[in-house]
């Protein structure tokens, strides 16, 4: 028999006034533990205000190594355990002013402006104003998409402020913000929108095969829970992912669980484990996989997307290897009952922990903002027989920054080679090329090396070569 768990209904205007007469508490303690810092956060319970709180220290670009979370009633208690990237305390008073702030305002209708400009570091743009045009684009991934859309929208004079691309089981999800020519301002003008999609529209239907489906929306886009004219860009990638199914056959490790994985613990096993069960009134969900940025924010958004609620949940990791271990209900007060379900909860896990798998080589941007860079830096990779994976870029005042995971289709030696060569046609602008394999990560070169080579080993011979490659890459196209 299925067992539920009703809940009493709660009025709005009841919720709004329990939060104001008992306001958040966000402590940020440097003093209980020696290698990392605690916050701290009491307030009263609130669906989707978890992912909410984990989503701040993420924009943050902070480390969560450790969580511990109880929200079971009225009121919930969670205290994340963080460091920055290098593993050291946060000291910055403006950034644990910043934190305790953003934690409060997530729940009130957002971060502001003010807010930011007040932190003494820049915050990464995952919340992107809507103010730019904004639009989504879903539809069967192939190499040199990203490249093609891009070339498009160059040609027919709209500017990339931002863009996210994510790429995963053969589908691709992208929201890109617009303007109507460099510093031209959002694209207002209905035919003019119209006249986008139409072109987005041809290159999404070109080389589509029978049954494919592709989409492109232009939309004031708003993540769940965003706050009016704003839209966090990795929340909507994770719906846009799931809506597009791209969690269907989507296993994890099938040889053992993960308890029992022998190779997981030597963190030889690249596979996600997810086992569930019944607990106490509970379904308890139990994820262990290969460590890594964000594995927290990612798993919790998923729970959201399926509108299940984390009641308790404990996250850390051993080594290189994570485990989170959740008790959930659905929102609804009903556990999982059928295997049917527990399947699809599994399968949707582990799509949204692999949608930001680093595999291939990552290759860091950052150059003066001018119109046509997206494409610029795409197709100099499909012309070095490259794909784009995922990638992610924005401008931040003048300049444009960004990242890039690309791959190749031999994995091995050539591969590289193609990413260096990817280095010297972008000097200036690719600053850096890594290779990542699962958690571990070689530096292959940037654009400050590729300089210093050249002027040590500049000839007549070296100059002719790279005219020959130049002209070679000119027929191809």
């Amino acid at each position: 028999m299925m067992e539920v768990a009703y809940q009493p209904r709660i009025d709005s205007e009841i919720e709004s006034l329990v939060e104001r007469i008992n306001p958040p508490s966000v402590c940020v303690d440097n003093d209980a533990d020696p290698n990392c810092t605690l916050v701290k956060v009491d307030s009263a319970n609130k669906y989707g205000i978890l992912l909410d709180m984990v989503q701040v220290l993420a924009d943050l670009d902070l480390v969560i190594s450790k969580s511990y979370i109880s929200s079971d009633g009225d009121w919930f208690m969670d205290v994340f355990h963080v460091t920055d990237q290098l593993g050291n305390k946060l000291t910055d008073r403006s950034l644990i002013l910043y934190i305790q702030q953003a934690i409060c305002y997530s729940r009130k209708g957002g971060i502001t402006k003010e807010m930011q400009s007040n932190l003494k570091r820049e915050v990464q743009q995952r919340h992107v104003s809507t103010e730019h045009t904004a639009f989504e684009i879903t539809g069967i991934d192939r190499p040199g998409l990203l490249s093609e859309i891009s070339a498009v929208l160059t040609d027919i004079g709209c500017h990339v402020t931002a863009a996210v691309a994510w790429t995963h089981h053969e589908r691709a999800a992208m929201v890109i913000y617009l303007e109507d020519g460099f510093n031209g301002g959002p694209i207002i003008d209905p035919i003019r929108k119209a006249q986008v999609k139409g072109h987005l529209d041809i290159v999404m239907e070109a080389h589509q095969r029978v049954g494919d489906e592709s989409r492109v929306v232009v939309s004031v886009v708003e993540a769940k829970g965003a706050p009016v004219g704003w839209a966090h860009t990795e929340r909507r990638l994770h719906e846009l992912m799931y809506a597009e199914r791209d969690y269907e056959n989507c296993f994890g490790c099938d040889c053992c669980s993960g308890d029992r994985c022998d190779a997981l613990w030597r963190g030889r096993c690249e596979r996600i484990h997810v086992a569930i069960e019944a607990c106490n009134g509970y379904s308890m969900v139990s994820v262990k996989c290969r460590d890594r940025p964000k594995l927290l924010f990612d798993t919790v958004c998923a729970l959201k997307e399926l509108q299940f609620v984390v009641f308790h949940a404990v996250a850390g990791a051993r080594g290189s290897t994570a485990e989170q271990e959740y008790f959930i209900r659905k929102k609804n007060g009903c556990t999982l009952e059928t295997e049917g379900q527990r399947e699809r909860l599994r399968h949707c896990l582990v799509a949204a922990i692999s949608r930001r798998a680093s595999r291939g080589f990552k290759l860091d941007v950052r150059t003066k903002n001018k119109m046509g860079l997206l494409s610029d830096v795409t197709r100099t990779v499909r012309e070095n027989g490259l794909s784009i994976t995922r990638a992610e870029m924005s401008t931040q005042g003048e300049n444009a920054v960004g990242s890039f995971y690309v791959a190749g289709v031999s994995g091995g030696e050539k591969d590289e080679n193609a990413v260096e060569a990817v280095v010297r046609e972008l000097r200036g602008v690719v600053v850096s090329a890594v290779k990542t394999v699962g958690m571990v990560s070689t530096r292959l070169g940037s654009s400050s090396d590729v300089e210093e080579e050249n002027r040590a080993k500049s000839s007549i011979g070296r100059l002719l070569w790279s005219k020959l490659e130049r002209l070679s890459t000119s027929i191809r196209r």
